[in-house]
């Protein structure tokens, strides 16, 4: 990989770290868009791995007190489940495949009754979105989408959603990094440079993003994020499409 790509590569890891910090969200789904379009899937979700355990670990770092951890261990519950699951059969899809399964997650909760909304503060919700969540993660790099509308849709400020988010998504990357990990080897190994280089640059996007946190209120900040989550996976649905039918 040249020079010029991985210094293209850490301003997107910057940007979208930017993006994750104020929102929780947004961030992980337009970088694994990108990494998808430059790198083999495998070595792309290693990648994007790497680069959102260092991203959300530094936002949960500063939010700690702000961490429901019921919510985080019935959601680790359903992650290891799901990853155990998978790890029988290794499978990966095909790049367009995975996009437009990507840009169909946001609208998955959306499908359930109205009596049957999600509450990320009820166990059984929290092993089930895990288990959901973990299975989308494996299959299209992240879970982002789903998990949004998971926690958008309970009573957690915004504080809450962004720091117990934060400590979720330490987990399914961390898992997902094991189960691309063995996919990746010899050539196509992950370059520890680039690995290192994104690590830093989700810190400093993560830096930049706590003044906007602070500033948003509760209503701008549920407003932007259903906006960003629905525009992005529009987007995904669209390019998936594309490379379907264009080859």
């Amino acid at each position: 990989m040249t020079i010029a790509t991985m210094l293209l590569l850490w301003a997107v890891m910057v940007a979208t770290s930017l993006l994750s910090g104020i929102f929780g969200m947004a961030g992980g789904l337009v970088l694994v868009g990108v990494l998808l379009m430059v790198l083999p899937l495998p070595l792309a979700m290693a990648l994007h791995a790497v680069t959102q355990i260092a991203s959300n670990a530094w936002r949960a770092a500063f939010l700690l007190a702000h961490v429901r951890w019921r919510i985080v261990a019935a959601y680790m519950l359903g992650c290891v489940l799901a990853t155990g699951l998978w790890s029988l059969v290794l499978f990966v899809p095909d790049k367009p495949v995975a996009l437009i399964a990507l840009g169909l997650s946001p609208f998955l909760l959306k499908l359930l009754p109205a009596g049957a909304k999600a509450d990320p503060e009820r166990p059984g919700h929290g092993l089930a979105c895990g288990l959901a969540s973990m299975s989308l993660m494996l299959l299209t790099g992240v879970a982002g989408p789903l998990l949004d509308g998971f926690f958008l849709g309970g009573r957690l400020d915004r504080h809450g959603i962004v720091a117990t988010k934060a400590v979720c998504q330490v987990q399914g990357h961390a898992l997902k990094l094991l189960y691309f990990g063995g996919l990746v080897a010899g050539a196509d190994a992950l370059d520890p440079v680039l690995a290192g280089g994104a690590v830093l640059a989700s810190l400093v996007g993560t830096l930049a993003a706590r003044p906007l946190l602070a500033a948003l209120t509760e209503v701008q900040y549920r407003a932007w994020a259903g906006r960003l989550v629905t525009g992005i996976a529009a987007f995904y649905i669209a390019q998936g499409g594309w490379l379907l039918l264009f080859p």
